[in-house]
């Protein structure tokens, strides 16, 4: 994260006696990335957070990925997958590399708060879709809701709890490694500069330490291995304070600040966080582009060295008009096809400029991958089969 915080209550100096009523002293954990190389907080807990009695392991529901062959283009409806579950093991896998992988999940909040877990694997970006829900940590706690992305750093201690009464929809997107806002936006000291498309006063963290009592707690971690149950000897949400620059925050898509021009812009300028070997961007809605004789829709492109997983989440996508994408559908462009515009949507679009339309009202959430993305099993469950063939359709084949 690019700036310092503190929550609740911690001594003036690092690494000094800080004891609790009692006259104990409180327990210290430092989460740090890159082996004391970069960014940290310092939790005090009431208990030694080093403390399991028990480690099982659990089986996790299959998230087998197959190759996308024979190559081409794929759409889903994320709204045809089943609700169930909760968001930590009711993951339906969409897709994934060895860089990061996809899911979505729906949760009923009728089934009651996800169990505790941990991903130490690497950070998670978590979108929400529709509904609301409470992000328990042990950095405390955060409201969220429709259009939030709740970014989870690397070995955090969590929970979900549905709130409201409708369902929750999310996207969940897991890292080999750390998911940070794009190097260009920040300064060398890491503060956003002037031309990014957020800053700090769009973001929300823990404000408050979050309390909560229990023997005998278990946690479901991720490692590379796969998934294990720890049980702690005491419930790890007794921190009383924390500092440092690495800790969960929201964003929420309508604070994004879109970058426009005359013409059409690529997706580079709708970038959001760049993670290992892949980039997540913000399609939301602003200006067309207005240019005399812009074309104001995307051209045809070949992305010859990533792939683009597309979120479409509200608004019209004029483009892919007549093509079966509406709201919760994906489209997958796989590295290796040229995509683009249904056949007619460039006339129609400067015709509707010519009519007065200046804005596109669209909000998507795109997932560029630098390696190929392979199929997970809710892909399958969901697919639109003939999305591929809906260019040939649009001109009449």
């Amino acid at each position: 994260m690019p700036y310092y915080r503190v929550v609740g209550d911690v001594p003036r100096k690092r690494h000094v006696q800080f004891r609790r009523p009692d006259g104990g002293l409180y327990a210290e954990e430092l989460m740090g990335e890159e082996g004391f190389s970069s960014d940290s907080s310092l939790l005090y807990h009431r208990h030694a957070p080093t403390a399991i009695i028990k480690s099982e392991g659990v089986t996790e529901a299959d998230g087998a990925l197959t190759a996308n062959h024979p190559l081409r283009p794929r759409a889903y409806r994320t709204q045809d997958l089943p609700v169930g579950g909760d968001l930590v093991l009711g993951r339906q896998v969409l897709v994934g590399n060895d860089d990061v992988r996809i899911s979505y999940v729906a949760v009923d909040p009728a089934d009651g708060p996800s169990g505790l877990y941990r991903d130490s694997v690497g950070d998670e970006v978590v979108y929400v879709q529709t509904g609301a829900a409470r992000f328990e940590s042990t950095y405390g706690a955060l409201d969220v809701a429709e259009g939030d992305y709740v970014v989870i750093p690397t070995g955090t201690i969590h929970r979900w709890v549905a709130t409201g009464g409708e369902t929750f929809r999310v996207l969940v997107i897991e890292a080999r490694g750390h998911i940070r806002p794009p190097r260009r936006y920040l300064s060398q000291y890491g503060q956003f500069l002037e031309h990014a498309p957020y800053c700090e006063r769009d973001l929300r963290a823990p404000s408050e330490p979050l309390q909560a009592e229990g023997d005998e707690v278990p946690v479901v971690v991720r490692t590379r291995a796969g998934l294990s149950r720890l049980t702690y000897l005491h419930h790890p949400f007794d921190v009383v304070g924390w500092d440092g620059c690495l800790y969960p925050y929201a964003f929420n898509i309508a604070d994004f600040e879109p970058i426009v021009k005359r013409t059409h812009a690529p997706p580079p300028v709708h970038q959001t966080f760049e993670g290992p070997n892949f980039v997540v961007c913000s399609f939301c809605p602003r200006p067309l582009d207005f240019h005399d004789e812009a074309v104001p829709i995307p051209y045809n492109h070949h992305n010859v060295d990533s792939d683009e997983f597309m979120f479409y989440v509200g608004g019209d996508y004029t483009a892919r008009q007549g093509s079966g994408i509406g709201v919760g559908s994906i489209s997958l462009h796989p590295a290796g096809f040229t995509h683009g515009p249904a056949p007619g949507a460039v006339e129609a679009s400067i015709e509707a400029v010519r009519n007065g339309r200046t804005v596109t009202t669209e909000t998507a959430v795109m997932v560029d991958t630098f390696r190929p993305l392979s199929l997970g099993p809710a892909a399958t469950r969901c697919e639109d089969p003939e999305y591929a063939w809906s260019w040939a359709k649009s001109a009449g084949r």
